[in-house]
């Protein structure tokens, strides 16, 4: 039974590792903000429905979310204007 937590606890980090190289993927978010913030949402709420995270992990992840779409409009808006 430790050994079976122990692999669960594995493939758990391994899942939210996962969601945070996908934040950090700012290439991608960058070429299509709207849709990566989406997969974002998504994937953020797919580990809390598999009870991966619980839901104060949950509002970080979707805080995060949030914040990576700001960032990703506040640097089109600084290219257009030629910043």
């Amino acid at each position: 039974m430790s050994e079976e937590h122990s692999e669960r606890s594995v493939d758990q980090a391994t899942a939210v590792a996962l969601w945070h190289a996908l934040l950090r993927d700012e290439a991608a978010l960058l070429e299509h903000p709207g849709s990566h913030h989406k997969v974002l949402l998504t994937q953020a709420y797919a580990l809390h429905r598999d009870q991966v995270i619980d839901s104060d992990d949950l509002s970080d992840l979707l805080e995060q979310a949030d914040g990576a779409l700001a960032y990703a409009v506040e640097a089109h808006f600084d290219r257009e204007l030629g910043e």
